[in-house]
């Protein structure tokens, strides 16, 4: 059983794929070419804002994000600790601060309370500048936005979504995406929307925005590419991962989330009483890039991936070490009590095969699996 299968995803998509690439490869438009600019323009209208640029990677489009917001030295950031180590990392590479801030225990995003906290703990402290928000859309399910906007707007700091695992995802009707003064996504293969390599994309409404970012994703390029009107970075989407990833957003808005929301329910239905499962507010709506469990304990936790592994299911765990406790953040003691529930989470979350190809066959193997070995 795969974790996530994206064999059988290529076998479902293989035609259009590879007639998609042969053309690119035939035609020889290698870099930006028309794939590209349609992509860009499906991904827009898809996530319901004005402007859309890929990139390199999801962790360059955070980087240029961070860049477009004037993110650096002196700057106070607050992160989820309980995330993926870029959402942290391109916040430290600008020479800004991290304020970690812990995380909802159920939905697994930033606590907007916490975050409150933490910004009211940094002005009175009086040593750095609060200046944005990197909100995650952790394991599918956006961030709740609404709340954080609240807390944003009090104290005019700016949000960047990190929609790396959240693209697809909702609220009330309104996509992933969508919800940051910059929105950034990956398209690493494991992603809900995922190419055979790495790529990334930026998304904002804000004109001066896209115009700042499209320059910095080709070494700061003025009016042309020789015309280099500040240091920017190399950071482009190939044309053959953008052929690939055009039948596979075809896919994923005409069947492929819904299979996704379809799976979910289905775990969830099985497993409620016996297991945490993972909580979907009204009026959310998740991408489910992860099936993720709470479970009692890490003890709990060991035992039970080392039985499921022998029946041949497979287990990740996501994340193991929280942001605040990474070696490369040693020394971190700002508001270390404040951070008890990831920290918890990290030694209790486990999550379970998840993709939109998973059948009845497989759902009930995994179902039956958890139940006998709980």
């Amino acid at each position: 059983m795969q974790f996530i299968d994206l064999k059988k995803q290529y076998e479902v998509l293989k035609e259009q794929i590879d007639k998609n690439v042969v053309t690119v490869m035939t035609e020889g438009r290698f870099i930006g070419g028309t794939e590209v600019k349609q992509l860009q323009s499906e991904l827009a209208e898809y996530c319901g804002v004005k402007h859309c640029l890929t990139c390199g990677n999801g962790t360059d489009a955070l980087t240029i994000a961070l860049r477009c917001l004037g993110v650096g030295k002196g700057d106070a950031v607050f992160v989820p600790t309980f995330t993926f180590f870029a959402s942290a990392e391109t916040v430290a590479l600008e020479g800004a601060t991290c304020i970690f801030v812990d995380v909802d225990e159920r939905t697994f995003n930033i606590d907007p309370k916490k975050l409150e906290k933490a910004v009211e703990e940094v002005v009175k402290e009086g040593k750095l500048n609060p200046k944005c928000v990197v909100a995650v859309d952790l394991f599918g399910q956006p961030a709740d936005f609404p709340a954080l906007r609240k807390v944003t707007d009090k104290y005019g700091l700016k949000i960047l979504e990190d929609g790396a695992q959240g693209f697809g995802g909702s609220i009330n009707g309104k996509k992933a995406c969508s919800f940051g003064d910059i929105s950034t996504t990956s398209f690493f293969p494991a992603k809900p929307l995922g190419c055979y390599g790495d790529g990334g994309a930026i998304f904002t409404d804000n004109d001066e925005y896209f115009e700042l970012m499209s320059s910095l994703a080709v070494h700061g390029k003025g009016s042309y590419k020789y015309d280099n009107v500040r240091i920017g970075y190399n950071s482009r989407l190939d044309t053959v991962q953008a052929a690939v990833l055009l039948p596979k957003l075809d896919a994923f808005r005409k069947y492929e989330l819904k299979d996704r929301n379809v799976v979910a329910a289905k775990y969830t239905e099985a497993l409620k009483g016996d297991y945490v499962t993972p909580l979907v507010p009204e009026g959310f709506e998740s991408s489910w890039a992860q099936y993720t469990l709470i479970l009692d304990s890490a003890e709990q936790r060991d035992e039970l991936q080392a039985k499921l592994k022998e029946k041949g299911i497979p287990t990740m765990i996501y994340y193991p070490i929280p942001m605040h406790k990474q070696t490369a953040f040693k020394g971190y003691d700002f508001n270390n009590d404040d951070l008890k529930v990831s920290e918890s989470l990290c030694d209790r979350v486990m999550s379970i095969p998840m993709h939109p190809y998973l059948d009845d066959k497989a759902i009930n193997e995994v179902v039956a699996a958890l139940k006998e070995c709980k």
